[in-house]
């Protein structure tokens, strides 16, 4: 699958194929230059490269080429790793990486967003549906984490182009050159808060660790953190994460996975009792 491409853009491998649910990677060179050659399977994996195409190398991983369905792009050379500095006492210095990283992304910039980015209003459709006529345990959890995206999608603020699944696994380490960048975007447009939800439902459990993100104060914290640099409104950011808790949850149950919809529901819940303590 990858040999085409090799071909068309001169590549030499340099690696072993890595392959996920929605794409096909390989490491690769080129002119000695290293990067990584993806192949998309999945609508959503073939827009990311055109967000990544319009940063421009600000905040995320440059692209050298690109068509319908591939991208080459920067590779991350550094040994450093997000979910390990979480899981090894720096908890509050990747949430701080990540938040540097979304203020590069959040830039202004002069020209036009992508016309092929999907809007949050689309994005979050498989949440509709499940609150207001599922009948699962969690029903309640889910009508308030869609009664929360209502109420934002209806009153939008600071729309841009958003990395739509920043977490510690999608920001990785370029090296000293380049710092940490941001790979693997969803490619939405929508208000600023929404691409900070999904840090504190991250990172994700590790076999035998206790999960960072559910640890007793920790989510409180990192609300703290993130509000201190970004200025969001903290009602807003709360709501975020109540709603994306949601929406996440909506995408394990629809594929009839209840245990993994647990995750993301227990941080909607964190979310919604910090809403209502005010």
């Amino acid at each position: 699958m990858f040999d085409d491409y090799l071909r068309r853009w001169h590549l030499a491998r340099d690696g072993s194929p890595i392959h996920t649910h929605s794409s096909d990677l390989l490491p690769v060179r080129r002119d000695h230059m290293p990067a990584m050659l993806k192949i998309a399977r999945e609508s959503e994996e073939q827009r990311g490269p055109i967000a990544l195409e319009w940063w421009d190398g600000l905040g995320a991983a440059r692209v050298f080429e690109r068509d319908a369905h591939a991208v080459l792009m920067e590779r991350a050379i550094g040994s450093r790793s997000l979910p390990a500095i979480a899981y090894g006492g720096g908890d509050d210095e990747a949430t701080r990486i990540l938040c540097a990283t979304a203020a590069l992304l959040h830039a202004p910039r002069t020209k036009p967003p992508p016309l092929e980015l999907v809007s949050l209003e689309t994005w979050f459709v498989a949440l509709w549906p499940l609150a207001a006529h599922g009948r699962t345990p969690y029903q309640s959890l889910l009508r308030q984490s869609a009664a929360a995206a209502r109420l934002l999608l209806d009153t939008p603020q600071e729309e841009i182009v958003l990395h739509g699944d920043l977490h510690h696994g999608n920001v990785l380490d370029f090296g000293t050159a380049r710092g940490w960048l941001a790979i693997d975007p969803k490619g939405l447009y929508g208000e600023r808060g929404f691409d900070f939800a999904n840090i504190l439902c991250n990172p994700e459990p590790e076999d035998d660790k206790e999960p960072v993100a559910l640890r007793p104060g920790r989510f409180a914290r990192q609300i703290d953190i993130i509000l201190d640099l970004t200025g969001l409104d903290r009602a807003r950011l709360l709501r975020w994460v109540q709603a994306y808790g949601g929406l996440s949850a909506a995408w394990y149950l629809n594929d009839g996975d209840d245990e993994e919809a647990q995750w993301p529901l227990a941080i909607a819940r964190l979310a919604a009792d910090e809403l209502a303590g005010g």
